[in-house]
Protein backbone atom coordinates (compact mmCIF):
# COMPACT_ATOMS: atom_id res chain seq x y z
CA UNK A 1 0.00 0.00 0.00
CA UNK A 2 0.97 3.80 -0.96
CA UNK A 3 1.14 5.96 1.43
CA UNK A 4 0.10 8.98 -1.19
CA UNK A 5 -1.34 8.14 -4.29
CA UNK A 6 -1.23 11.35 -6.87
CA UNK A 7 -3.58 11.77 -10.00
CA UNK A 8 -2.27 13.81 -11.97
CA UNK A 9 1.72 14.85 -12.59
CA UNK A 10 0.64 18.36 -13.90
CA UNK A 11 2.32 21.54 -11.91
CA UNK A 12 0.14 20.70 -8.23
CA UNK A 13 0.34 16.75 -9.14
CA UNK A 14 4.14 16.30 -9.80
CA UNK A 15 4.97 19.49 -6.69
CA UNK A 16 2.90 16.98 -4.33
CA UNK A 17 4.78 13.89 -5.31
CA UNK A 18 8.21 15.89 -4.77
CA UNK A 19 7.02 16.75 -1.24
CA UNK A 20 5.43 13.62 -0.53
CA UNK A 21 8.46 11.05 -1.64
CA UNK A 22 11.58 13.99 -0.25
CA UNK A 23 9.72 13.38 3.13
CA UNK A 24 10.22 9.38 2.45
CA UNK A 25 6.52 8.72 1.98
CA UNK A 26 5.44 5.54 -0.57
CA UNK A 27 5.04 7.70 -3.51
CA UNK A 28 2.51 7.01 -6.57
CA UNK A 29 1.93 9.13 -9.19
CA UNK A 30 -0.45 8.43 -11.93
CA UNK A 31 -0.84 10.68 -15.02
CA UNK A 32 -2.54 10.19 -18.20
CA UNK A 33 0.04 12.52 -19.85
CA UNK A 34 -3.33 15.15 -20.54
CA UNK A 35 -2.38 18.30 -19.09
CA UNK A 36 -3.01 21.64 -19.84
CA UNK A 37 0.77 22.43 -19.33
CA UNK A 38 1.65 20.74 -22.13
CA UNK A 39 0.23 23.40 -24.24
CA UNK A 40 1.79 26.05 -22.17
CA UNK A 41 4.61 28.79 -22.29
CA UNK A 42 5.55 30.24 -19.17
CA UNK A 43 7.54 33.54 -18.44
CA UNK A 44 5.93 34.64 -15.55
CA UNK A 45 7.02 31.41 -12.80
CA UNK A 46 9.10 32.63 -9.89
CA UNK A 47 12.86 31.52 -10.64
CA UNK A 48 12.13 30.34 -14.14
CA UNK A 49 13.20 32.47 -17.10
CA UNK A 50 11.03 30.61 -19.50
CA UNK A 51 10.09 27.28 -19.92
CA UNK A 52 7.85 25.06 -22.55
CA UNK A 53 4.99 23.21 -20.41
CA UNK A 54 6.53 20.14 -21.84
CA UNK A 55 9.96 20.75 -20.43
CA UNK A 56 8.33 21.79 -17.04
CA UNK A 57 6.07 18.56 -17.02
CA UNK A 58 9.34 16.41 -17.64
CA UNK A 59 11.02 18.50 -14.96
CA UNK A 60 8.59 18.29 -12.32
CA UNK A 61 8.33 14.27 -13.10
CA UNK A 62 11.97 13.83 -12.65
CA UNK A 63 11.97 15.89 -9.61
CA UNK A 64 9.77 13.53 -7.93
CA UNK A 65 11.25 10.50 -9.36
CA UNK A 66 14.73 11.79 -7.99
CA UNK A 67 13.45 11.25 -4.55
CA UNK A 68 11.46 7.64 -5.24
CA UNK A 69 8.43 8.75 -6.23
CA UNK A 70 6.96 6.14 -8.81
CA UNK A 71 5.30 7.24 -12.16
CA UNK A 72 2.99 5.31 -14.09
CA UNK A 73 0.95 6.36 -17.06
CA UNK A 74 -2.66 5.28 -16.50
CA UNK A 75 -5.71 6.48 -16.43
CA UNK A 76 -7.49 6.25 -12.87
CA UNK A 77 -11.20 6.02 -13.43
CA UNK A 78 -12.25 5.47 -9.78
CA UNK A 79 -11.46 5.58 -6.39
CA UNK A 80 -13.03 3.19 -4.13
CA UNK A 81 -12.88 3.85 0.03
CA UNK A 82 -11.61 0.94 2.02
CA UNK A 83 -11.40 -0.03 5.49
CA UNK A 84 -8.41 1.12 5.68
CA UNK A 85 -7.51 3.33 2.95
CA UNK A 86 -8.70 4.10 -0.54
CA UNK A 87 -8.54 2.10 -3.59
CA UNK A 88 -7.61 3.97 -6.73
CA UNK A 89 -8.93 1.62 -10.03
CA UNK A 90 -7.01 2.59 -13.25
CA UNK A 91 -8.18 1.26 -16.86
CA UNK A 92 -5.76 -1.68 -16.36
CA UNK A 93 -5.48 -2.22 -12.60
CA UNK A 94 -5.85 -0.90 -9.23
CA UNK A 95 -3.65 0.75 -6.27
CA UNK A 96 -3.93 1.14 -2.89
CA UNK A 97 -3.28 4.28 -0.88
CA UNK A 98 -3.10 5.88 2.44
CA UNK A 99 -4.18 8.96 1.19
CA UNK A 100 -5.03 9.80 -2.71
CA UNK A 101 -4.46 13.56 -3.51
CA UNK A 102 -6.56 14.46 -6.86
CA UNK A 103 -4.89 16.83 -9.28
CA UNK A 104 -6.63 16.29 -12.10
CA UNK A 105 -6.88 20.29 -13.80
CA UNK A 106 -9.94 21.06 -15.25
CA UNK A 107 -11.06 17.44 -15.11
CA UNK A 108 -13.40 16.57 -12.60
CA UNK A 109 -15.10 13.01 -14.38
CA UNK A 110 -12.93 10.80 -11.77
CA UNK A 111 -14.24 13.12 -8.66
CA UNK A 112 -17.77 12.59 -10.03
CA UNK A 113 -17.22 9.06 -9.92
CA UNK A 114 -15.85 9.09 -6.47
CA UNK A 115 -18.56 10.27 -5.32
CA UNK A 116 -17.05 13.75 -4.44
CA UNK A 117 -19.06 17.03 -3.66
CA UNK A 118 -18.32 19.31 -6.36
CA UNK A 119 -19.11 23.49 -7.03
CA UNK A 120 -18.74 25.50 -9.63
CA UNK A 121 -15.34 26.87 -10.44
CA UNK A 122 -14.56 30.73 -10.82
CA UNK A 123 -11.44 30.17 -13.04
CA UNK A 124 -12.37 31.41 -16.64
CA UNK A 125 -12.99 27.57 -19.09
CA UNK A 126 -13.20 25.61 -15.71
CA UNK A 127 -17.07 25.02 -14.77
CA UNK A 128 -16.63 22.53 -12.06
CA UNK A 129 -14.15 21.75 -8.98
CA UNK A 130 -14.04 19.89 -6.52
CA UNK A 131 -14.93 21.45 -3.27
CA UNK A 132 -12.33 21.49 -0.61
CA UNK A 133 -11.61 23.30 2.76
CA UNK A 134 -8.29 25.40 3.44
CA UNK A 135 -6.19 22.49 4.12
CA UNK A 136 -7.26 20.63 0.83
CA UNK A 137 -9.51 17.87 2.20
CA UNK A 138 -12.65 17.24 0.00
CA UNK A 139 -15.74 15.41 1.50
CA UNK A 140 -14.51 11.81 1.48
CA UNK A 141 -11.99 11.26 4.38
CA UNK A 142 -8.45 10.53 2.80
CA UNK A 143 -9.18 12.10 -0.67
CA UNK A 144 -7.98 15.13 -1.51
CA UNK A 145 -7.21 18.06 -4.25
CA UNK A 146 -4.97 19.87 -5.07
CA UNK A 147 -4.92 22.86 -8.01
CA UNK A 148 -7.11 23.68 -10.33
CA UNK A 149 -9.33 21.48 -9.47
CA UNK A 150 -9.59 22.22 -6.13
CA UNK A 151 -10.54 25.49 -7.07
CA UNK A 152 -7.27 27.78 -7.03
CA UNK A 153 -5.75 29.63 -9.91
CA UNK A 154 -4.69 27.78 -13.65
CA UNK A 155 -1.62 29.59 -13.37
CA UNK A 156 1.36 27.33 -12.54
CA UNK A 157 3.42 28.91 -10.25
CA UNK A 158 0.23 28.98 -8.28
CA UNK A 159 -1.04 24.86 -8.76
CA UNK A 160 2.42 24.29 -7.68
CA UNK A 161 2.45 25.72 -4.90
CA UNK A 162 -1.14 24.40 -4.08
CA UNK A 163 0.19 21.04 -4.64
CA UNK A 164 2.79 21.54 -2.25
CA UNK A 165 0.82 23.01 0.49
CA UNK A 166 -1.55 20.05 0.02
CA UNK A 167 0.96 17.80 -0.01
CA UNK A 168 2.89 19.04 3.04
CA UNK A 169 -1.26 18.58 4.69
CA UNK A 170 -1.32 15.04 3.83
CA UNK A 171 2.34 14.54 5.08
CA UNK A 172 1.58 16.21 8.51
CA UNK A 173 -1.39 14.13 8.73
CA UNK A 174 0.91 10.80 8.38
CA UNK A 175 3.58 12.03 11.02
CA UNK A 176 1.22 13.01 13.53
CA UNK A 177 2.65 16.27 13.78
CA UNK A 178 3.45 19.35 11.86
CA UNK A 179 5.82 18.40 8.84
CA UNK A 180 8.04 21.10 7.32
CA UNK A 181 10.96 20.70 4.80
CA UNK A 182 13.66 22.84 4.76
CA UNK A 183 17.24 22.28 3.19
CA UNK A 184 19.92 24.19 3.82
CA UNK A 185 23.21 25.22 1.68
CA UNK A 186 26.14 22.83 1.89
CA UNK A 187 29.53 24.29 2.15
Amino acid sequence: MYDIAIIGAGPAGASAALFAAKAGKKTLVLDNDKSMTKRAWMENHYSVMEISGPDMLETGKKQASKFGAEIIEEKAVNIVKLDTGLRIETENSSYEAKHVILATGALVDLAENAGLKTKPGTEPRIKTVIDVDSNGKTSIDGIWAAGTVAGVSVHTIVTAGDGAKVAINVISELNGERYVDHDVLKG
